[in-house]
């Protein structure tokens, strides 16, 4: 069992051959694959791939590099496009500080409009976040206030304290390829003391392949070799995390056991 719980198997690069990606992934024990959508022309096409892969599910979102060019995506409009049975989580969405390719104030609005469409459907938040650990926190924080809604903090790269942070909050925390990076040596000190019951695995195919295929276009697959990093860098045994993972993501992402 393994779940991979954040990828883009409609970006370039995995879309001219998804069924073999699909067909690797399976191979390796890939039994769950969130497909995530980061802007209102991909919804479509994302949602068209889960009903067509009984293994594969999908988000609606709008990423933060793309809230000044959706600022009619509302919560109204979200809400409406996860009826879809395939549809298991809001997202991605967050705050981007590193690129600033949208305005700050419109990636907060953005922000907020997903959280509050994640409150009404009951769906999980999936969370982008870089270079704006503070700014994150607060919203999280204070929509947190206005009534709990579960998420998750996509390929976490943030301070131990922000994951603290976000664990307080009722969040899982979903590690990328990126921990078994050289240079990872704080992330990888997280990763290690994270609790095995909030802990997911992703790819976020096609980027950030994991070592040994470092250089390559990222894919579902190569989830296994996270996992298997994540486990010896834990502990643990690699079949306890990836049972442990997969049971996580299909608890947060309830709907997809509907």
């Amino acid at each position: 069992m393994l779940a991979d719980s954040h990828c883009h198997l409609n970006y370039k690069g995995l879309v001219e051959d998804q069924a073999a990606i699909l067909s690797r992934a399976r191979d390796r024990g890939v039994t769950a694959m969130l497909n995530i959508s980061t802007r209102e022309s991909e919804w479509d096409a994302v949602i068209a791939t889960a009903e067509r892969e009984a293994d594969v599910w999908a988000t609606i979102g709008i990423h933060p590099h793309e809230a000044d060019a959706h600022s009619h995506v509302d919560t109204a409009k979200l809400v409406e496009r996860a009826a879809h049975p395939r549809v298991v989580g809001i997202g991605e969405s967050g705050l981007d500080y590193y690129y600033d390719h949208s305005d700050r104030e419109r990636q907060q609005a953005s922000f907020r409009a997903h959280i509050a469409a994640c409150r009404e459907t009951g769906l999980p938040l999936v969370v982008h976040t870089r270079d704006a650990e503070e700014d994150t926190a607060a919203i999280l924080a204070d929509e947190m206030g206005k009534g709990a809604f579960p998420g998750v903090i996509h390929c976490f790269t943030a301070s131990g304290d922000f994951a603290d942070k976000a664990l307080s909050l009722g969040f899982y925390i979903s590690i990328s390829g990126i921990v078994t990076f050289k240079n990872a040596k704080e992330l990888q000190a997280t990763a290690a003391r994270l609790p095995l019951d909030r802990l997911l695995v992703e790819t976020d195919a096609p980027f950030l392949a994991p070592v040994p295929h470092r250089g390559k276009t990222g894919e579902p697959s190569f989830v296994a070799d996270t996992a298997a990093f994540l486990a010896d860098l834990r502990g643990e045994s690699l079949d306890a995390l990836t049972r442990a993972t997969a049971e996580n993501f299909h608890r947060l992402f309830a709907k997809t056991l509907a």
